[in-house]
């Protein structure tokens, strides 16, 4: 079987940093794969804090998760500082990816990356929604990186 493969972020959107807690270990002494996702979720927040929104509210419109992918690169351990960036790539009527790209602060070795499919969703209708024209018009780039 051929081995998962996602694009790198050639424009970041957001940065932060998150370390690695006793309990994001496992019983092989390195991080697990359940704190990875606790990850990118704990960066998506972040990201859209910043942005003055929450998974709930994103121009009047709610977010969900329809899909994930996770690829390890390299462990980490307890205490490591992994600095993630944030992209976003993909868009369709009703949603996008999200890219998390982690790197080991220490020696800027990558650790692993993520990409959350993100489908808009209005809570109140139980339906998905089309991705706010707000949004989707400060994030969405050409291949030359112009918004379109």
């Amino acid at each position: 079987m051929a081995r998962l493969t996602l694009p790198n972020i050639d424009t970041p959107v957001f940065s932060s940093q998150l370390t690695v807690q006793i309990g994001d270990i496992n019983h092989g002494g390195h991080l697990g794969n359940d704190a990875a996702l606790r990850f990118a979720h704990e960066i998506r927040l972040r990201f859209l804090q910043s942005l003055g929104h929450n998974e709930m509210d994103i121009h009047g419109t709610g977010i969900i998760m329809s899909d994930a992918a996770v690829i390890y690169l390299k462990e980490a351990f307890h205490g490591d500082t992994l600095h993630f960036t944030l992209g976003i790539t993909d868009f369709t009527r009703c949603g996008c990816d999200f890219i998390y790209q982690a790197k080991r602060l220490s020696d800027n070795a990558e650790i692993l990356k993520i990409k959350t499919g993100i489908v808009f969703f209005d809570y109140k209708q139980r339906n998905v929604a089309p991705v706010p024209a707000a949004f989707a018009a400060q994030f969405r780039l050409t291949q030359e990186g112009v918004a379109t």
